[in-house]
């Protein structure tokens, strides 16, 4: 029997096995061609995967649920005309939506605070959009916390040569606002968050079910709004509350799944911290702390990407680095492949999951499965140079005779489609490009000191009476620790030998 309120079962599908996970995926054109189609199929996407999110005794108040485009530069620009704001050529400005308080009091200092420190970084903050919204089909549990959402726009400074300087100025701009509100003391300044910031790629998300998206925000309706790629996400929340600003996607992300070395993770980052130098941020505390420890786990992943990303190192070395494969002991895998996880292993462990992973820095996107397997992911290829990636087939309809290809992700593998190539570049390409572009095997042949090869020190004197004591004492051993702890052991250890 199928669980009650469900369809009864067919053959070996049973759909109670229906609740377990978030629902992720992407559609991109593989030559980058941008249209509205696009953004109209990503959302169809979402809304096919609508049971993979969750509510909660309110149906239609949603874990959360969202969708992150390329900038669509020819629907800003018109609807910026309109406000009386004239948008440079697209890469030359910034732009995100921004939640904010209802409070307009508290909103205005925020927005003047942004000011402030765009004027700062020597960027120039070109004006403010109201963010058309519907809440009508919204719950009164997500209404109750919903922000209004405001869009802002930054002209790009002199001295920036390319995009990637200005997303990483961006990057800083955000940094500073995420601190300084908190410091000021604005009220409610908790509601002041950037889904994103950035010259290639725009967020809309919130706390909504996959099916009330497309009406929240009317924008994405609207025929101009056109992009290459579309990343989505259908939030089915396992281990925080939902809320407007936990929904996916992230800034670079979108998650299915876990990652349970998360308290590891965070410690390890911030222990680092007083270490971290980079030529592209003179001052670096601009940016630290690095990890959001309010955020989720997927936001804290999304956190140290960025900052990987922002520090100079392509998208896809960076998912290679935080979610590698099962290199240890692996006989079979190249020695160079190797030795690149062995020396980021020295650097990042690893953010295991179980997750499936998307990822995207508008240039190209990708998705990586992690070495225990267990959120697969399905994606195919047409013959009209579509790529659609997704937590499960069928989310859009595709009819037999347009599939060039399929497949599913691996453990550990990863899948990436390049704009700029215009090709989907096959793990193993990949992975060795990657792992060749550097001497990583040299390196740790002269800097890496196996422990066995440690010289072994002299004996010192064993302590006894009260100076062992004292130091038991210092270090928190006890008589139960000595008793039922250390002797049994010791005893263990004498025996075998």
């Amino acid at each position: 029997m199928a669980a009650p309120g469900l369809p009864p079962k067919q053959g070996l599908y049973d759909p109670a096995y229906e609740h377990d996970s978030c629902g992720v995926g992407f559609i991109v054109h593989l030559k980058g061609h941008r249209s509205h189609q696009i953004v109209h199929d990503a959302l169809t996407a979402l809304e096919n995967l609508n049971h993979r999110g969750a509510s909660g005794s309110e149906p239609n108040t949603g874990d959360g649920a969202g969708l992150l485009v390329q900038l669509p530069h020819e629907f800003l620009r018109r609807e910026c005309a309109a406000l009386g704001i004239r948008l440079p050529e697209a890469g030359h400005y910034g732009s995100g939506l921004l939640f904010t308080p209802q409070d307009m009091r508290a909103r205005q200092q925020g927005q003047a605070l942004f000011a402030a420190i765009v004027e700062e970084e020597g960027q120039h903050l070109l004006g403010w959009r109201d963010v058309p919204t519907k809440n009508t089909s919204v719950g009164l549990t997500a209404r109750a916390a919903e922000p209004v959402i405001m869009q802002a726009f930054i002209a790009r400074g002199a001295g920036l040569e390319d995009d990637e300087a200005f997303e990483r100025k961006l990057y800083v701009i955000r940094k500073r606002f995420e601190k300084a509100i908190e410091r000021w003391g604005i009220r409610d300044h908790a509601y002041f968050y950037f889904p994103s910031l950035s010259c290639r790629t725009i967020v809309y998300k919130g706390m909504l079910t996959a099916m009330q998206l497309r009406e929240y925000f009317p924008d994405l309706e609207d025929n101009r709004f056109i992009s290459a790629l579309g990343m989505f996400h259908s939030r089915f929340s396992t281990n925080t509350f939902p809320s407007w600003r936990l929904a996916h996607p992230y800034r670079m992300v979108s998650h299915n799944g876990e990652i349970n070395t998360k308290r590891g993770n965070l410690n390890w980052m911030a222990a680092r911290e007083a270490l971290f130098a980079s030529p592209h941020f003179p001052d670096i505390n601009k940016i630290l702390p690095v990890i959001d420890e309010d955020g989720s786990d997927t936001a804290c992943l999304d956190n140290a990407i960025e900052l990987l990303v922002r520090a100079g190192r392509p998208i896809e070395h960076v998912m290679m680095m935080l979610i590698p494969e099962a290199w240890s002991g692996h006989e079979s895998m190249d020695a160079q492949k190797k030795a690149f996880y062995e020396y980021h292993g020295c650097l990042m462990e690893p953010w295991d999951g179980p997750a499936s992973v998307a990822f995207t820095d508008g240039k190209s996107i990708g998705a990586v499965l992690d070495r225990n397997g267990l959120r697969p992911s399905r994606y195919i290829v047409t013959k009209d140079d579509l790529v659609i990636m997704a937590s499960e087939v069928g989310v859009l309809d595709i009819a037999p005779e347009r599939v060039l290809s399929k497949g599913r992700l691996q453990p550990g593998k990863m899948f990436l489609v390049s704009l700029e190539e215009g090709r989907i570049i096959d793990d193993a390409e990949l992975k060795n490009r990657l792992a060749t572009e550097r001497p990583y095997a040299e390196w740790l042949t002269k800097n890496l000191l196996p422990l066995d090869d440690v010289p072994a020190a002299d004996t010192p004197e064993p302590l006894r009476d009260d100076a062992l004591t004292t130091q038991q004492i210092a270090f928190g051993y006890t008589v139960e620790d000595q008793k039922y702890i250390l002797v049994p052991h010791v005893t263990i250890v004498v025996d075998e030998v």
